[in-house]
């Protein structure tokens, strides 16, 4: 399981706080200062307690701690990122080897650590006194110290990294399902052409074969035109803003004939706004909610225009009518269910990039505005 090589191997990574920053080269090396100095301090008082201090000068031991912990923090920091530059594949597989590999540099530079600093503040040859005999015996199992404590630090971040990978994976496969329901439940919806209007359009078909067969021929065509494109509108992932003001014009223009005088309708939108591509039937729920809601209740009906403008990284979508309002609209079985889905699909595809307004109009009417973020490619 992929994880961040550098971010996994800094002990302070331990601890939330210290995640709050980015992992960086500058952040960890800072980290190591940090971490050192404090190891270096703690020693310093563990010392003092223990009445092991040099002659008369607790901040000379205080000196030589700090600048011991630090050339072993440093060490160790250089050497396994070193390793990790060198064998990337291995330290992200964590095998054997690479563990292998972790411990013998791990206390070599303990060992390094505890006799540099110390030959060369007594002006002594540090290759020399590593080598003394009996020089390395006292060392190594301060060395071995020093490796358990880093390895079982390094385990512990890399096991909290794989549950915090685990975890990020789990609310993605959540998140993703939550979108397919969504879109699942979209699908249904556009599969199911209201049932009133379709069966109140094919009831003005009949009655108008007699009296008006041309009325009755352009109606049925418009019907034929609007369901063609409401089936290809179910099917497709993304639409054009075109195609999806084409398909509210057939919905419309259809609505007209059966309505006659009742229904007035326009349909503005800028030309460079029409390729732009959008999710499929954002517009369509929006101009049903107009005329069920705002003209067909209104004895003498109204006015619906839909506007269609970009601007400042949006793509701003309103469809305004002049009828009953928001006040005065009489309730409706099921009214308000086509908005709900709207805005929980709203937030499925934009987050909360998308906004779903509605404004009352003056003198009567609403406007239904729909904020896109346009797609920066």
């Amino acid at each position: 399981m992929p994880t961040n090589p550098v971010r996994a191997q800094h002990p302070l990574d331990m601890f939330a706080l210290f995640r709050r920053w980015p992992a960086s080269v500058w952040r960890n090396l800072v980290y190591t200062a940090l971490w050192s100095s404090l190891i270096g301090l703690a020693l310093t008082v563990f010392f003092v307690l223990m009445g092991a201090r040099p002659t008369g000068s607790i901040p000379k031991l205080l000196g030589l701690t700090l600048l011991t912990a630090n050339t072993i923090g440093f060490l160790i920091h250089g050497a396994l990122a070193a390793l990790r530059w060198a064998f990337p594949a291995a330290a992200a597989r964590r095998s054997w080897a690479m563990r292998a590999c972790q411990v013998l540099l791990i206390e070599s530079c303990a060992v390094l650590g505890f006799t540099v600093p110390d030959a060369l503040l007594r002006g002594a040859d540090p290759v020399s006194a590593l080598l003394r005999d009996g020089a390395l015996a006292p060392m190594l199992p301060m060395g071995l110290i020093i490796t358990a404590l880093t390895m079982t630090i390094l385990a512990v971040n890399e096991r909290r990294l794989v549950r915090e990978t685990e975890a990020a994976l789990q609310q993605q496969k959540i998140a993703e399902a939550g979108q397919l329901l969504a879109e699942a439940r979209l699908r249904t919806l556009q599969a199911q052409i209201e049932p009133h209007f379709l069966y109140n359009t094919l009831a003005n078909v009949v009655s108008l074969i007699g009296s008006e067969p041309d009325r009755a021929k352009h109606m049925l065509e418009r019907l034929i035109d609007f369901l063609r494109a409401s089936l290809s509108a179910s099917r497709a992932e993304q639409a054009t803003l075109g195609a999806e003001l084409d398909l509210a014009a057939a919905y419309l223009d259809l609505l007209g004939v059966r309505m006659g005088a009742r229904l007035r309708w326009r349909v503005e939108a800028d030309a460079d706004c029409r390729a732009v591509r959008i999710a499929p039937m954002l517009i369509q729920p929006l101009v049903e909610n107009a005329v069920m809601h705002g003209i067909e209740p209104k004895v003498e009906g109204g006015e619906i225009v839909v506007r269609a403008a970009c601007g400042d990284g949006l793509l701003r979508l309103e469809v305004s009518d002049d009828g009953m309002g928001l006040v005065l609209a009489p309730p409706r079985p099921g009214g308000g269910v086509g908005l709900a889905n709207l805005r929980e699909r709203l937030r499925s595809l934009h987050g909360h990039a998308a906004q779903l307004q509605l404004l009352e109009n003056q003198p009567a009417g609403v406007t239904s505005r729909l904020l896109l973020p346009l797609d920066p490619a």
